[in-house]
């Protein structure tokens, strides 16, 4: 299968609370993933991150292979 969003080793933090710390996800190619967790855990961060609206404090988003940390929203070939 062919890997289309990578997170590798993502950070975030608001006001100097990590939401996301080192965090690693592989979505493939026809594949249908969920988050699931308790209120708090980063999983609307995760997803404002490979949509574009917020910047991982460090590691990469990665679609198709390239880098699109730096890359708007409007440029991201990505649904939500």
């Amino acid at each position: 299968m062919k890997k289309i969003i990578e997170l590798k080793n993502i950070t975030k933090a608001f006001d100097g609370e990590p939401v996301l710390q080192n965090v690693n996800l592989d979505i493939y190619d026809n594949e249908f993933i969920t988050l699931l967790g308790p209120s708090g855990c980063g999983k609307t961060t995760m997803l404002r991150l490979i949509g574009g609206f917020e910047t991982p404090d460090e590691g990469e988003v990665l679609f198709l292979g390239k880098k699109i940390n730096d890359v708007p929203p409007y440029k991201r070939n990505v649904n939500t």
